[in-house]
């Protein structure tokens, strides 16, 4: 059984799903609980997500450094999730990018 059209009886909603409504999301959770306490995490998506995760952290604390150091020369990058993601999986060369990008492209 689609669990969308389980959530849409169980919630009684007669006129189209509403996803964000709070039943729909609290027996998503549930199920998605129930799956996995059955069949267990999937550990190879969780050791990639968790990678790229740790890679957006080390990126935007590598863009904290960039702009702590760089405000005594006007230097500012702005921590964003795009930001973050060029300098995390690119790292030096990546911060030496947005750097290139701010002085020469963006003055």
């Amino acid at each position: 059984m689609n669990p969308f059209l389980l959530a849409y009886v169980l919630v009684g909603q007669a006129k189209g799903v509403l996803f964000m409504d709070p039943m729909v999301i609290i027996l998503a959770s549930v199920a998605i609980i129930i799956l996995l306490l059955f069949y267990g995490p999937p550990i190879q998506l969780l050791s990639w997500t968790s990678k790229g995760v740790m890679k957006l952290v080390i990126g935007g604390v590598l863009i904290f450094v960039v702009n702590v150091v760089g405000s005594m020369f006007g230097l500012h990058i702005p921590i964003n999730l795009f930001t973050a993601v060029i300098a995390g999986f690119l790292g030096i060369f990546g911060i030496g990018s947005l750097v290139a990008i701010h002085l020469f492209i963006l003055p």
